[in-house]
């Protein structure tokens, strides 16, 4: 059962006194909150004063059969779900219980593992479909600027109100797209320092050669080019905080560089003698394994033990359960509003696609997969054919093992260069890789189809 704000709710509807006590044990060991009627009138008394979830009815009881009962639900109970069980089981009768409205036909005998997979799936269903008709004012709020309900997320928000709390270095972990610097961000808009500067700086965009000069400043004739003095980036964040994104990236002649700045506070321009005091706090992100690159000698033990002070790993969005479906009504109600269409809903189906869907690039992939829809969606409701095609279901997609991992790989890499319209600087954050290891593979793939 995936954690939410509170315990599902379940009615058990069964003439059977057996079948009502082991239906009801096994689903309040999985932590549902659990009711019980031998028949329908009891069920509807029940439903009239409870707000409830789902109700697991049988077939067929004594005076009003079970399938009155999915009726009378399906008109008068618009937020609850119904699942019919029978130990009569046929076509038709299965036909007739979706007919009436049920989400499930589960015929007796059925295992525990059976029975708790279908009432996972027709929940999971509520939810998205409670999302999709949720306006943006019904959503649940942004909680340090993040966005989402699940405990992985949760657990990020209490750590960024830790880390804010405290002038401690803090490093920040996570895929690339999954909203590192969003996180640092929030940790400096909390903190004691939100009314001064926030520079954010990635290490990795600039190049080596000009790395120094751009964090510390430098003075004219400095070097080729220096025609004037100009101040770097911790001038320009003194008193507030600087984010060091990709501080993998950083050679380890300015890893030494950087340390000198983390342990006396002070810098030195280019070309120049003077040392001058900077009050700044320092805080790191990554998506790599900065262990590991430790352990291979291509970052330095003493600068990662000194930017590890405080570590907030950022959980991928495929970890993230319904998160994925709050962001993705943000980002659609965002769209709208700047292409000044109306808000764009979602199709039952296309949420669960969405949901179902790996994300490798995360919370930046969804982005931009939803501006596109906003831009290229005709109607007003979303739906899976209007996806990409990676978001939808393929037949041949899911038989398809004669291609090679090169095949594989080549084909990963277009879909993803085309959600980004080419941009092979957002692609390669996206895999995961640099561009220099993208244009190689690229090369590589153009050669093979050649």
């Amino acid at each position: 059962m995936s954690s939410t704000a509170k315990r599902e709710r379940i009615l058990i509807v069964d003439d059977s006194p057996d079948t009502l006590e082991v239906l009801q044990r096994n689903l309040t060991a999985e932590r549902y909150d659990v009711f019980t009627a031998s028949g329908v009138a009891e069920a509807i008394e029940i439903l009239n004063g409870t707000a409830l979830d789902l109700v697991i009815t049988d077939l067929k009881m004594p005076k009003v059969s079970g399938l009155d009962l999915v009726r009378h639900i399906r008109e008068n109970f618009k937020n609850t779900e119904v699942m019919m069980i029978t130990g009569y089981p046929s076509i038709e009768g299965a036909v007739e219980a979706v007919k009436s409205g049920a989400e499930e036909f589960l015929p007796k005998p059925f295992t525990d593992t059976e029975l708790l997979s279908a009432v996972g799936r027709i929940l999971d269903k509520a939810r998205l479909r409670k999302f999709g008709d949720a306006t943006p004012n019904q959503l649940p709020p942004v909680h340090k600027g993040l966005i989402g309900t699940s405990e992985a997320i949760n657990k990020v928000a209490i750590a960024i109100g830790k880390a804010s709390s405290t002038s401690a270095t803090v490093l920040i972990t996570g895929e690339s797209g999954t909203g590192k610097e969003l996180a640092a961000r929030a940790i400096h808009y909390g903190s004691t320092r939100s009314s001064s500067p926030f520079v954010p700086v990635n290490c990795g965009g600039i190049p080596e050669g000009l790395l120094e000069s751009e964090l510390f400043g430098h003075v004219k004739g400095a070097f080729t080019g220096a025609t004037e003095s100009r101040a770097g980036f911790f001038h320009t964040a003194d008193g507030g905080t600087i984010f060091l994104d990709e501080i993998s990236e950083m050679s380890l002649s300015m890893q030494v560089k950087l340390l000198r700045v983390l342990q006396d506070k002070q810098i030195c321009m280019v070309g120049s003698d003077r040392i001058r005091k900077v009050d700044v706090r320092i805080l790191a992100a990554t998506n790599k394994d900065l262990h590991d690159s430790v352990k291979k000698g291509l970052f330095r033990e003493d600068l990662f033990y000194r930017l590890n002070v405080i570590t907030i790993v950022i959980p991928p969005l495929r970890e993230r359960g319904d998160d994925i479906i709050l962001l993705a009504h943000h980002f659609a109600t965002r769209f709208a509003a700047e292409s000044g269409r109306s808000p764009l809903r979602f199709s039952d189906k296309a949420l669960q696609s969405l949901r179902s869907y790996n994300w490798p690039g995360n919370v930046r992939e969804l982005e931009n997969v939803i501006q596109r829809l906003v831009v290229m969606t005709d109607g007003d409701i979303i739906d899976v054919p209007d996806l990409p095609e990676l978001c939808r279901f393929s037949a041949l997609r899911k038989t398809g093992f004669t291609r090679t991992l090169a095949e594989v790989e080549a084909e990963y890499i277009s879909n993803v260069l085309a959600e980004v319209d080419g941009n092979k600087t957002r692609a390669a954050e996206i895999l995961g890789i640099d561009r220099k290891t993208l244009r190689e593979k690229l090369r590589k793939a153009k050669q093979s189809s050649s």
